[in-house]
């Protein structure tokens, strides 16, 4: 997992002066932020680098951030902290239906935001000592990974590769990422690793209910079978 130095906030922000200011802030705060000013942007930079929580703004350009949300919980499970200029409770709670993990009427002090996004930082990295998927089941202090009784033999990097999958189940990540999150520096041409280590988890999953499926051109995805 990235350090606190190192997790990257997407800013959906279509407000000049808030996102800069936000971002800024952030950085303030050891963050790494990215910004973008439109939905489509956003969908665009998502596909490509997967951050570590996403501030959204309802009010959008081209766009409501609410059904942008709705479609983006079909295939991903990242933190996202509303923003929106409705506060009564019945925004807010449609808000959750939609998908947020909090939600931040405006007007609002940056050390709200702030606060807020430090929890569901917090909360997504909260690892169980022990994770079950079908049969297959994770020992995450011992780095051992089994299906049923049998152990995998998997060397740190697969391990890890897997419990990434397992955190981000049934969403698409690129090679470049996978290989970022596991090995810490950028994949360049080193793509022989990943598939290797890719292979091998895809051939320890056979009996598990799962497996590790790949779309073309987009990346690799843990699901259900």
């Amino acid at each position: 997992m990235r350090n606190k130095k190192n997790k990257l906030i997407l800013l959906i922000e279509d407000n000049t002066d808030i996102q800069e200011f936000n971002k800024s802030m952030l950085e303030d705060e050891g963050f790494t932020v990215e910004t973008v000013m439109t939905l489509t942007d956003a969908e665009t930079f998502i596909k490509r680098m997967l951050p570590d929580a996403i501030v959204l703004d309802v009010g959008m350009p081209d766009g409501n951030g609410l059904n942008f949300l709705r479609d983006f919980r079909k295939f991903s499970k990242i933190p996202v902290l509303l923003l929106s200029g409705y506060g009564e409770d019945t925004d807010i709670i449609k808000g959750f239906e939609y998908g947020c993990n909090d939600y931040l009427p405006k007007p609002y002090a940056f050390g709200v935001l702030l606060v807020r996004l430090k929890n569901l930082l917090q909360s997504a990295e909260q690892v169980p000592e022990l994770i079950k998927r079908g049969s297959l089941s994770l020992d995450v202090q011992s780095g051992q990974a089994f299906t049923d009784d049998n152990d995998l033999l998997l060397t740190q990097k697969e391990f890890f590769l897997l419990l990434l999958f397992i955190q981000n189940e049934d969403t698409i990540m690129s090679a470049d990422y996978l290989y970022k999150k596991v090995w810490g520096q950028p994949m360049n041409r080193d793509t022989q690793a990943l598939k290797k280590a890719i292979h091998r988890l895809r051939s320890s999953l056979e009996d598990s209910g799962y497996t590790i499926t790949v779309t073309r051109r987009k990346g690799y995805t843990f699901e259900r079978i």
